[in-house]
């Protein structure tokens, strides 16, 4: 196929924006041309990636009828007989478990050295370094003598983590991939120089970028019949900008910097091209090569940058969308590629950021679309990994209410049969832990509340929650097989069900048997690892998930592609959608190294960060120059304005610097053509108008009314009667939190138990009337009804403030009269109105006159006289009641006085005023207020008298409060 190389190296190129795979075999076609038909078959092409691979065969297969080349991977060279003797790579997974153990007898040794919570990243991330330190060929020693002048230790520290590395490279165990590739290339190479092979190798699409790579590149390019195709190479690049980039420190980051390196390697002065083929646009190609040229020599824009020609014609196949938000730019991506499924066109999307193409593919299901995704979903977001990794979470802390419902709610959850039963016996568990509680159940709790229950399955289900449920937390350290073993057991009971009649979905489909493997991996590796705390296997657990991805069983769209950036040197697609052009997005923002900086790592011989946005910026180089090409960006993200990606800007600034050849112009064209796909989604986005909701004010029936209320409730119809009208007319309630909290509601219950307690207890006992016993009552009451540890001792400090203020006004309270009923009922009656009045008075003492004196604890500060006589009429209403009807146990008897016992962070007494306000007087005013009730034209006004405005409603949502203001005059409604 070649002639002979005079010892020199066989390198081609073959430019950016060109079909690499089509041209690579048009490329060995031509050279095969009157050659035997079986001088193809003996060609061995050697590729980079997968994708590739299958490309060229497809290609190949399209016909006519002809023997098929050998085409392999890179990573495939170790599978050949000759390399049985190298020992097969240890999984990555054994490695970091491995690390984790040996990084915790460092961190035991030396805790100063970094917190135990950092265990798992500092395994994962020494790992890396370990795998590139191997691919590159650099001891551990030549780390060690680095010469680092560090007073503050930081360099020792750092020491002593990488001599974790010779436990590794020292032949202990089996190599990691990385090292056995590297063997197994070396091998190769060692074959070849014995034995050159005399049948033509071909190693194509890759740059060289890693060590090994670069290393089989040379020997492949030195064979007699051996050669290296580059993509994307620049031939448009002066010999000048070749020289320049001779730095690695100044240069990594320009897309033409491995070949450049290459190019040193194998002492090449000059790269032959494979074929003539060129990019859809030259003039596009020699804009793009002068925009990206390396940072130090930019100001050769202004030598070259009036020579160019034809900017308009080179920019006018290419789009520029800069979408306000993240969501119109995956709106308009999802409209063209539509258009594209329409036509037939073939469309592929190229961005790194996944979650723009989660966007878009959403976007895209409205028509039914399914785009060839070629990464997939991540496994951690798949049914089962979110499902198995809340199973994990079981064992950190004991269960709440709101992790059960997640659990339970979750459609692998008794996935085994009767799915029916479970989704309504959950229901009503979530029902009853939303008003009942407990916070954190148990298998006693939900035992208790399924006994109540008629249904037949209850017993069973509730005991199988019980069971794989509760009572699963183990936070202490155990051997990590024991724990695997515990989560898939676990895991396949939940999914199984309380009556399982057929196998669970957990393992089922494409995800379901994507995280069998990996568990089964885990489980395979699991004695490497040693013993491990509860948070550090759900870290553990959710890193591998994270690290999977599994792609969608459903045929997608043949023509409606998305890919991820290497893939763009794949090519094959008639246009091209390169999105998310942001910095930190295209380029990703690089991951800080805690190992060494890039300047040690120059010297080191190690790979610079800057490299991957050099293959970035190379891979972006060649997508720009496909036909048709779409530049997308957002302006803002959720939380802020972006940066435009330094190609993006570069490109632009070189165009508007350029007037004169037209460059200004092209870009506003491009951004013409992109705004007329912002307007397009602007108008699928568009909603009509909804008017307002004017404030309401709802007229029910008068026998629809309530007749029944509360004396705390008289307060809400006084200030907010929409509450009252939603409550007792709809009968809504609001829905109680999943999670309950302690919060001053619940404050408010276990003080008044305290106190009840209490006062009841001294009065057969004066001589427990004491500090010291008001507070053992409260440590005992609290540790039962709240099982918060923050909010017990809160509590029970805010009590202890304000227990020797109370012991002291309650025998001056004692003094005046006795302590009689507890938490008493009382109600009245208006006969002619059909309306009863009730109330629950905390505490009512009587004195030697038999009058009674009536009291109301609270946690916060109690209302002042002016806000009593007019809102808040709490204690007028039970004094008034108390004249009248009388409370449970206790006849009518004039009230003496009537008082708030507030026990806030300022303790007061605040009296009712019971001598400008009669009980005569407020029972009138009650009266009056319901007979305005009683009236068809009475409306319940939302929010009518809010004590502040910033104050809300439980129904407030109900009512639209927001579309409307209180300055705003009611509007009446007769509702039936």
């Amino acid at each position: 196929m070649f002639e002979s190389a005079d010892g020199g190296a066989r390198v081609f190129g073959l430019p950016p924006g060109v079909d690499f795979p089509a041209e690579l075999i048009a490329g060995v076609l031509a050279r095969l041309e009157g050659q035997p038909p079986e001088a193809l078959g003996r060609v061995h092409l050697i590729v980079n990636t997968r994708r590739m691979a299958r490309r060229i065969q497809t290609l190949l297969a399209q016909g006519p009828a002809r023997l098929m080349p050998r085409v392999s991977l890179l990573t495939e060279l170790g599978r050949d007989w000759t390399m049985a003797d190298i020992a097969p790579p240890a999984p990555p997974l054994r490695r970091r478990l491995e690390l984790i153990q040996l990084i915790a007898s460092l961190l035991d040794a030396q805790p100063d050295l970094a917190p135990r919570t950092a265990l798992y990243d500092l395994a994962s991330s020494l790992a890396t370094l370990m795998d590139e330190m191997e691919g590159e060929g650099v001891s551990p020693d030549v780390i060690d003598a680095l010469d680092i002048s560090d007073q503050s230790g930081h360099w020792e520290r750092i020491r002593a983590f990488l001599n974790i590395v010779r436990h590794f490279t020292q032949g202990r165990g089996a190599p990691g991939s990385e090292a056995r590739q590297r063997r197994v290339v070396q091998r190769k190479i060692d074959t070849w120089t014995l034995c050159p092979p005399d049948y033509p190798i071909i190693l194509a699409g890759s740059t060289g970028s890693r060590g090994t790579t670069q290393m089989l590149m040379q020997a492949v390019a030195a064979l007699p019949q051996g050669a290296v195709v580059l993509p994307g190479y620049d031939f448009d690049t002066p010999d000048a900008v070749w020289s320049a980039m001779g730095d690695a420190m100044l240069s990594e980051d320009h897309p033409q910097y491995r070949f450049r390196a290459l190019r040193s390697v194998l002492g090449l002065g000059d790269v032959s091209r494979w074929t003539s083929a060129e990019p859809a646009s030259s003039e596009r190609a020699r804009l793009v090569s002068l925009a990206l040229r390396p940072a130090p020599i930019t100001d050769q824009w202004l030598d070259e940058g009036p020579s160019l020609t034809g900017i308009g014609r080179a920019m006018e196949d290419v789009t520029l969308i800069e979408a306000p938000s993240h969501r119109i730019e995956a709106l308009s991506i999802a409209m063209r590629l539509r258009e594209a499924a329409e036509t037939g066109q073939t469309a592929a999307l190229i961005t790194p950021d996944r979650g723009l193409t989660r966007r878009v593919a959403a976007a895209l299901d409205r028509w039914g679309i399914i785009p060839d995704d070629s990464a997939g979903m991540p496994l951690h977001l798949s049914p089962p990994g979110r499902f198995l990794r809340h199973v994990a979470e079981l064992s950190l802390r004991p269960l709440t209410a709101e992790a059960l419902l997640t659990l339970l709610k979750h459609p692998l959850t008794h996935s085994g049969g009767r799915r029916g039963d479970h989704l309504r016996l959950t229901r009503e568990l979530e029902l009853h832990l939303r008003r009942n509680g407990p916070p954190f159940p148990t298998a006693a709790t939900i035992a208790a509340w399924a006994a109540e229950r008629s249904e037949p399955m209850a017993a069973d289900w509730a005991a199988w929650v019980g069971n794989c449920m509760t009572g699963q937390e183990a936070p202490e350290a155990m051997p990590l097989t024991a724990r695997v073993a515990t989560h898939l057991k676990t895991a396949e009971a939940i999914a199984d069900g309380a009556a399982p009649e057929a196998p669970s979905e957990l393992w089922q489909k494409d995800a379901g048997m994507k995280a069998r493997a990996v568990c089964d991996l885990l489980a395979a590796e699991a004695p490497h690892g040693g013993d491990i705390t509860a948070t550090d296997y759900a870290a553990l657990f959710a890193a591998l998930m994270q690290g999977e991805q599994v792609r969608n069983a459903e045929a997608p769209h043949s023509g409606i592609l998305i890919w991820g950036t290497l893939e763009a040197r794949v090519q094959g697609a008639d246009m091209l959608i390169l999105a998310s052009l942001n910095e930190g997005s295209w380029p990703e923002a690089q991951t800080p190294d805690p190992w060494l900086n890039r300047a040690l790592r120059h010297r080191a011989g190690l790979l610079l960060p800057e490299r991957r946005i050099g293959l970035a910026a190379h891979d972006f180089q060649q997508a720009v120059l496909a036909k048709e090409v779409w530049l997308t960006r957002s302006i803002r993200s959720d939380e802020s304005e972006t940066v435009v990606s330094r190609w993006l800007n570069r490109i632009q600034n070189l165009m508007m610097g350029l007037p004169d050849q037209g460059g200004a112009d092209a870009l506003k064209a491009m951004r013409d053509r992109g705004q007329i796909w912002l307007d397009r989604a602007a108008q699928l986005e568009a909603t009509e108008r909804v008017p307002a909701a004017p404030r309401p004010a709802p007229c029910p029936p008068v026998e629809a009314r309530p007749n029944r209320l509360s004396v705390t409730e008289i307060k809400r119809l006084i200030r907010d009667p929409y509450a009252i009208y939603a409550k007792h007319v709809l009968r809504l309630r609001p829905l109680d939190p999943l999670m309950k909290a302690p919060d001053a509601l619940l404050r408010g219950i276990v003080l008044h138990e305290v106190l009840e307690r209490f006062v009841q207890g001294s009065v057969d006992a004066p001589e427990k009337l004491t500090r010291e016993a008001l507070m053992d009552l409260a440590q005992e009451v609290l540790s039962v009804e709240v099982p918060w540890a923050e909010a017990r001792a809160l509590w029970l400090a805010r009590l202890e403030r304000v227990a020797d203020w109370f012991i002291e006004t309650e025998e001056a309270r004692r003094a005046l009269a006795t302590p009689t009923a507890y938490e008493a009922r009382g109600q009245a009656q208006m006969v002619d109105l059909g309306f009863t009045l009730v109330a629950n008075a905390d505490r009512i003492d009587i004195d030697a006159r038999g009058c009674l004196h009536i009291y109301d604890y609270k946690t916060g500060k109690p209302p002042g006289p002016t806000e009593q006589a007019h809102f808040d009429k709490q204690l007028l209403l039970e004094a008034a009641i108390a004249e009248r009807s009388g409370f449970e146990g206790l006849r009518p008897a004039k009230v003496a006085r009537a008082l708030y016992i507030g026990l806030g962070s300022d303790p007061k007494e605040e009296a009712a005023p019971l001598e400008d306000e009669p009980a005569d007087e407020v029972w009138q005013g009650l009266r009056d207020l319901i007979t305005a009730y009683r009236t068809l034209r009475k409306g319940y006004v939302s929010r009518r008298a809010m004590q502040k405005t910033i104050d809300t409603g439980d129904y407030d949502q109900l009512a639209r409060y927001g579309e409307w203001d209180i300055t705003d005059d009611p509007t009446r409604q007769e509702v039936s």
